[in-house]
């Protein structure tokens, strides 16, 4: 069972990596319902979007490409291919935000805007 996000992008957060209010260090307009969060992003927001994808750019370093690769080749994961890969657990979440904050940077672009709920 898995915490989902759908609206103008969809897709799952990372069990036991990212929790359900990652958007929100993208500098969100969010609102808090029972079970979701409620996030909208606009042109507005768009330099804070890509000055955080920046920040974690700058974080995961030449990481970003290994992280990048080692995902290429699968859908999954096992915490002992991670660390074979040589990639710990900080880089995995900072990674499976970068994607989040990448999607929404796309939908904004393409869009004008990117709104969507996040399952709590």
């Amino acid at each position: 069972m898995g915490r989902y996000y759908n609206g103008d992008i969809e897709g799952k957060f990372w069990f036991g990596v990212q929790p359900s209010n990652s958007a929100s260090r993208f500098s969100a307009d969010a609102e808090c319902e029972p079970s979701y969060i409620e996030y909208y992003f606009d042109e507005d927001h768009m330099q804070e979007v890509k000055d955080e994808l920046k920040r974690i750019e700058d974080v995961l370093a030449d990481n970003l490409q290994k992280i990048e690769d080692f995902f290429a080749e699968r859908n999954g994961y096992a915490d002992s291919e991670l660390t074979e890969a040589g990639i710990k657990d900080w880089m995995l979440r900072e990674y499976a935000d970068y994607k989040l904050g990448k999607q929404i940077e796309e939908c904004v672009e393409r869009e004008g805007q990117c709104q969507f709920s996040a399952e709590i």
